[in-house]
């Protein structure tokens, strides 16, 4: 009996064992979940959770199981970090399994993104030790390609454009230049020392030069005659139209000596309350406030005079230092300065830059869509007036337009050291870090750029965008049409919304019938799917081989209507 019960018990005990340290068999794939699957590429990551279960019975009491993420691309493949279960009898630290009543489990997978992903599968990799023993079991795979559709954001100047820092330069440019002669209380005789006056003779003499010049011209010469607001208004009148109309006769004897056909306008006011107010207002006339507080209070130009003739004190002072200046005729001259022509410009932009103005320099380099020739002329003001951050700016404008981002760089820094406050230069200096992939400088810099003519939300929404908060990014965007506008809908499922914003954009390119495509995909509309596609490589030809392997599409590659237009 007791041989019998022996041998009863160490047959149990064997049974035990032998399940205990059995080796670890293939676990099928429908116990794991991975999510997302596809897997999606968010903020440069692409990120995973799986989720597994371990069967009753299952897990080794003694074994130590390594699970390892493998995301596998191109003959390549990447490891996550991986993660320890340990059976009941196993000392450790790791998640105890129970051999009976198995478990589950999950395990999160994190890899930095490359654009060889698009096409890839997600593995778990089984490494077990049970005591001295060390075997691996057949691998899984939970998760097949990696959605890549945020990667469609641009930084390029054609969808957020740098700022240009205009010149002011100016084709025609009006000069003035005036005169006045001054006659005596209550007379309209033309002094002969009024005549040979500085002023009056500058003026004839500007007069005289401009005649022979080929870039200048007398656009306006006007005469002005005036009494002043004191006496009786036909008097006057009387006073102000002879005052001009000797004026007149003065000046065209002066023309014709100089063989002048200038012609001019005239006029006369016989009572210079306009020209009376502008003078108390900068005198240092005692009571001068009153005065201007009546003139404010009566309409009357006879009580008005009556009035301020009561301030008797007051009225002297303005008789011997106001009055006499307004008994005059004023002669403005107005002259057009014409500007050097595009072709006199772009020849000594190329021959003899430093014959030009700064403003000018810089006009040159906006008369052409060269942008060698741009860049060309913009460092010659770089050379030339080294002071003026607009030369740096416009050229590193220029070489962020032509995709060479560390040059461009180099040259907002350079205008950003000459005018630090400048918000169009922080905001393109932001554009820069956006391009390299410095997120955390682009937002400080976009800080710095409040009154930019930039779209500086347009700019924070794409900083988001790649940051991976696509939420926040759609508050940025606001209305603005634009190829990245539309890509955060789509990213946030706002696909009525997305194709609204694509039908808006003002320029639209392939990537703008790509993402209209990627909408047809996701909302089952194949007609839109083809159509955009079709629109898209005709633009844009490398799209193709983008489609063929972008597992947005995936339910068309079989398609040989999808075929025909990717390959």
């Amino acid at each position: 009996m007791r041989k019998q019960l022996f041998f009863a018990v160490s047959l149990v005990l064997a049974l035990i064992l032998s399940s205990c340290s059995k080796n670890l068999t293939a676990l099928d794939p429908s116990l794991f979940k991975c999510n997302p699957n596809p897997l999606e590429v968010k903020g440069g990551k692409v990120d995973a959770v799986i989720t597994g279960t371990f069967p009753v019975k299952y897990f080794n009491k003694k074994a130590v199981l390594t699970v390892t993420p493998v995301l596998k691309f191109n003959g390549k493949e990447v490891k996550g970090t991986p993660v320890n279960f340990q059976g009941e009898k196993v000392v450790g630290n790791d998640k105890t399994i129970s051999f009976k009543a198995g478990g589950s489990y999950s395990v999160n997978a994190s890899f930095d993104y490359v654009p060889e992903m698009a096409v890839s599968e997600l593995f778990l990799e089984f490494n077990v030790v049970a005591g001295k023993k060390t075997y691996q079991i057949q691998s899984v795979k939970v998760a097949d390609g990696v959605i890549a559709t945020s990667q469609l954001i641009s930084t390029k100047a054609n969808e957020i454009a740098p700022v240009i820092i205009a010149d002011k330069f100016q084709r025609l440019i009006k000069e003035q230049q005036e005169a006045d002669i001054l006659f005596l209380i209550q007379q309209s005789e033309l002094r002969k020392s009024e005549a040979n006056s500085l002023d009056v003779l500058s003026l004839t003499q500007k007069i005289k030069e401009i005649k022979d010049d080929q870039n200048k011209k007398v656009s306006a010469l006007e005469v002005s005659g005036y009494a002043s607001p004191d006496g009786g208004l036909d008097l006057n009148t009387n006073l102000a139209e002879k005052r001009q109309k000797v004026t007149v006769d003065y000046l065209n004897k002066e023309l014709k000596k100089i063989k002048s056909t200038v012609t001019m306008d005239s006029k006369f006011t016989a009572e210079d309350w306009d020209g009376f107010q502008a003078l108390m207002e900068k005198s240092n006339i005692q009571d001068k406030q009153v005065i201007l507080r009546v003139l404010n209070m009566y309409t009357d130009p006879e009580q008005r005079e009556r009035e301020i003739k009561n301030l008797s004190v007051a009225f002297k002072n303005i008789a011997d230092e106001i009055l006499p200046q307004l008994r005059r005729s004023k002669l403005k001259l107005t002259i057009d300065i014409i500007g050097k022509s595009d072709a006199e410009l772009q020849k000594l932009a190329k021959d003899d830059a430093s014959k030009l103005t700064v403003e000018e320099l810089l006009f040159a380099a906006t008369i052409t869509n060269d942008l060698n020739e741009k860049a060309a002329i913009y460092q010659k003001v770089t050379e030339i007036y080294p002071s003026d951050a607009r030369g740096f700016n416009n050229l590193g404008n220029v070489k962020y337009q032509q995709g060479n981002v560390a040059d461009a760089s180099r040259y907002y820094a350079k205008a950003l050291e000459i005018d630090p406050r400048s918000a169009d230069i922080n905001y393109n200096v932001g554009l820069t870090s956006l391009a390299k992939g410095d997120m955390s400088a682009a937002e400080v810099s976009f800080g710095k750029a409040a009154g930019t003519s930039g779209n500086v939300g347009q700019a924070l929404g794409t900083v988001n965008i790649v940051k991976g908060d696509y939420a926040k990014a759609k508050t940025y965007f606001g209305s603005t049409a634009s190829n990245n506008a539309a890509l955060v809908q789509v990213l946030n499922a706002d696909y009525s919304g997305a194709r609204k914003t694509l039908d808006a954009v003002a320029k639209p390119d392939g990537t703008t019938a790509y993402i209209g495509a990627i909408i047809g995909a996701r909302t089952n509309d194949r007609d839109a799917v083809y159509s955009n596609l079709k629109n898209a490589v005709k633009q844009d030809s490398s799209l193709a081989a983008k489609a063929l392997k972008d597992i947005e599409f995936s339910k068309f590659v079989a398609d040989a209507s999808f075929l025909s237009i990717v390959k």
